[in-house]
């Protein structure tokens, strides 16, 4: 793997590209770039930037059939994780923002997220039903660690057992392994690792501010020996990149403890397209044309497909042997593991907060 010079490290996306709901563009012409050249100035802030908000609601009705949730809960709106092919980088545009470099380092809190849960949990109109943190934005990506958000998301929803699924790629969920072991003593909670590859290289390029793959391998095995069920999720598959990881990946994650696998293809929907062309023209010049061509034809001549039911596992020849080889892997390694449902029958009695005596 070989790296462009301007290739910005520790960022996944390269640029700032444009809004599509602004009026208005942005570019660096090159007498300020010579200015800033000439005054040993950065052209661009690196700093990753806190953005408090204070939204009305928290949790999301999610509409759509192929996700497989039905509720989402986002602490936070933009990711410092910087996963190039991130399809969330799009909603950074609503807020005003680029789904490039602004999505990484433009992070917006939701300073009374624990607040509106517990209106939400505690409604009597709300029947219960499992809330995935997050189904946009990484639930414990860096700043988690200083905020505790998600921690104290966490005991909203242990204090009125309530079902909750956790979708993260940092190893900082064992800190809440607390939290976790009380949950998942009523199963109550469902955790979903991240593992997009095993090639800690690959990892940095393509995810640059996640935790390693050694930490998120023993995130899986330290979270299923304490009880708590873990699926992993070799997700997005991205052709010549870590397409030909799926056996070993999955016979890795199943000596960890894994009950389960799944997976995406990539699809670069919306300004994401842009993004990724440009990153791996710069982070992987030698095959960009290559693997941009390989998605092309998994998406029938696009980057992206947006139908219900074919955008997320692509159609084509390479398509059907990503199939293939996840049915044969998870024959072969996960096919005595147990399943696991998240349990909905209590929250009516711990509705108030507490447990109902009559």
């Amino acid at each position: 793997m070989s790296l462009s010079q301007d290739f910005i490290k520790g960022r996944g996306a390269q640029q700032n590209v444009h809004n599509k709901f602004d009026a208005h563009s942005h570019e660096f012409r090159d007498d300020f770039l010579n200015y800033c050249a000439a005054e040993g100035d950065e052209v661009r802030d690196s700093r990753t930037s806190l953005i408090d908000t204070f939204p009305k609601t928290i949790v999301n009705k999610v509409n759509s059939p192929d996700v497989g949730l039905n509720y989402s809960l986002n602490p936070y709106q933009g990711c410092e994780h910087g996963c190039i092919y991130c399809y969330a980088r799009n909603s950074h545009e609503y807020w005003g923002y680029s789904a490039g470099l602004d999505f990484e380092q433009k992070i917006l809190v939701k300073q009374n997220a624990v607040e509106l849960l517990e209106k939400k949990l505690s409604s009597k109109s709300w029947q219960a039903s499992p809330i995935v943190l997050s189904g946009n934005t990484d639930c414990y990506q860096p700043i988690e660690k200083k905020l505790q958000i998600t921690r104290r998301l966490l005991q909203t929803f242990l204090k009125y057992r309530h079902p909750v699924g956790i979708i993260t790629k940092n190893a900082l969920v064992q800190r809440d392994l607390d939290l976790l072991k009380e949950l998942a003593k009523d199963d109550l909670v469902h955790v979903n690792i991240s593992v997009t590859s095993l090639a800690e290289e690959t990892r940095r390029v393509l995810e640059p501010r996640t935790a390693s793959i050694k930490k998120r391998l023993q995130t899986v095995e330290r979270l299923s020996a304490e009880g708590i069920p873990v699926n992993v999720m070799m997700a997005p598959i991205i052709p010549s990149i870590n397409s030909h990881e799926i056996m070993p990946l999955v016979k890795e994650i199943s000596e960890r403890g894994a009950l389960s696998v799944g997976y995406t293809i990539v699809r670069l929907n919306g300004a994401i397209g842009g993004i990724f062309t440009d990153w791996i023209k710069k982070a992987m010049p030698d095959r960009a044309d290559k693997v941009l061509h390989q998605i092309e034809n998994i998406h029938g001549g696009s980057l992206n497909d947006s139908r219900f039911g074919t955008r997320m596992k692509g159609e084509g020849e390479f398509a059907t042997q990503v199939a293939q080889q996840f049915k044969i892997a998870k024959n072969k390694y996960l096919k005595d593991r147990k399943k696991f449902s998240l349990n909905c029958d209590l929250h009516e009695e711990f509705k108030d907060g507490q447990l109902k005596l009559f």
